[in-house]
């Protein structure tokens, strides 16, 4: 008599479980692992069988970016407009240090793509973020201007941080200490002054800090105050 199949290891397929389990895979072992081969793998099951889940592996990649950012809450009726987008700015970083290996389809993959044929999931954070600033009292074309500073900022910040990480974290100190130190003093007086600071590098702080700069440019010019509406 055969034995039972194990039910946990066969469980009914959809998309959401494919896209999950590629996202595992990316995260683990980064984009270049992810195939369908390898996804049937990991999944237990024909690669073939699971074209009915994800046309090919654009989609799959396509699919992983929605499935990252749906992890990011956004309120665009929110009045306090200022806090909204410093809340997601923090969010948006942890997601990154959470998903480290989709970071390069959420910055450089939507340029492939022009932006009405973008998965739909890729394109909510933008309505909702022009809605948000709307809301608050800037013009149409205004908060379209605000949000790429914005996300060009953010992602900035995301990428520099991770290259923190991808670094030894001690070789770096060591070498970077070592190397701003023996530096020309007369042409280099601000990078050695402030060796301490770049060797102690704190993403939650820094994000902050710039994050803070861009809020008060935009304030000013919107000619509103602090988070109220203007409405």
């Amino acid at each position: 008599m055969p034995a039972p199949q194990d039910t946990d290891s066969r469980k009914r397929l959809s998309r959401e479980m494919v896209l999950q389990t590629a996202l595992g895979l990316v995260d683990a072992e980064g984009l270049e692992a992810l195939s369908m081969r390898r996804l049937g793998q990991a999944l237990d099951r024909d690669p073939m069988g699971l074209y009915r889940y994800a046309a090919n592996r654009a989609d799959l990649l396509d699919g992983i970016t929605e499935l990252v950012l749906n992890e990011l809450a956004i309120f665009p009726k929110d009045p306090d407009w200022q806090a909204q987008l410093r809340r997601i700015a923090h969010d948006l970083r942890l997601l990154a240090l959470r998903h480290p290996n989709v970071v390069p389809l959420l910055v450089t993959r939507p340029l492939s793509t022009p932006l009405g044929l973008r998965p739909l999931g890729t394109l909510r954070p933008l309505e909702q973020i022009l809605g948000l600033l709307i809301e608050a009292g800037f013009a149409p074309n205004d908060a379209l201007h605000v949000y790429r500073a914005y996300y060009g900022f953010l992602y900035g910040h995301i990428l520099n941080e991770l290259q923190e990480f991808i670094v030894d974290p001690e070789e770096n100190v060591a070498l970077l200490r070592l190397g701003l130190h023996r530096l020309p003093a007369r042409d280099f007086p601000h990078l050695r002054e402030l060796a301490p600071v770049l060797s102690e590098y704190d993403g939650a702080a820094e994000l902050d800090e710039g994050i803070s700069i861009l809020l008060s440019g935009l304030a000013e010019r919107r000619g509103g105050s602090g988070g109220q509406s203007g409405r």
